[in-house]
């Protein structure tokens, strides 16, 4: 820089005051800030340990007062159930929602029946009339051994390959009238 620069730059710092007075007296606040005892870092920490103390204590007292012995006798109370034989012979039936989904589907399986070509329509009424036969033939074996669990799973396998029959009839037809990339 140059020194006429210099120079004025010297003389403005010297108009400068060189003392300032502040607005208030600012030293009784910083004697106390000095003389208060200084708060350790560890106190709030101590404070929550101690209230998590607290805490357990209490819910334990809680607990232990609720569940001690109390004078009375203990009462048991055994939830009221219901058995259904799982067997099927003649003295047995299914539930009332299998039989309302067969009913459901056995209604429509007409109306899904006409819609497939006639080799399909054949198929399907063959598999139907074979898981028709083999429910008649394991029905007749319960009647003789009414407590055979083999023939009781091989009766509700029977029973749900019918009913995936009858959904898969309903699946193929819609399938096929929903189809228009042909």
């Amino acid at each position: 820089m140059t020194k006429e620069f210099d120079d004025k730059l010297d003389r403005t710092a010297q108009q400068l005051a060189t003392e300032i007075s502040p607005e208030r007296d600012l030293w009784p606040g910083i004697a106390e800030a000095i003389a208060a005892p200084k708060r350790s870092r560890w106190t709030p920490m101590l404070a929550q340990a101690a209230a998590v103390v607290l805490l357990v204590g209490a819910s334990s007292a809680v607990t232990y007062i609720a569940t001690k012995d109390s004078s009375g006798p203990v009462v048991s109370v055994a939830p009221e159930l219901v058995f259904e034989q799982a067997a099927f012979g003649g003295n047995y039936h299914l539930g009332p929602g299998f039989q309302d989904a067969r009913n459901s589907l056995r209604d429509d399986l007409d109306i899904e029946l006409a819609r497939l070509s006639d080799a399909a329509r054949e198929d399907v009424q063959a598999n139907l009339e074979l898981i028709h036969q083999a429910i008649i033939e394991i029905n007749k074996a319960l009647e003789q051994e009414p407590d055979n669990v083999l023939l009781q799973q091989k009766l509700l396998q029977a029973y749900r390959e019918e009913l995936t029959l009858l959904r898969r009839v309903g699946g193929l037809t819609r399938d096929v009238m929903r189809r228009n990339d042909i």
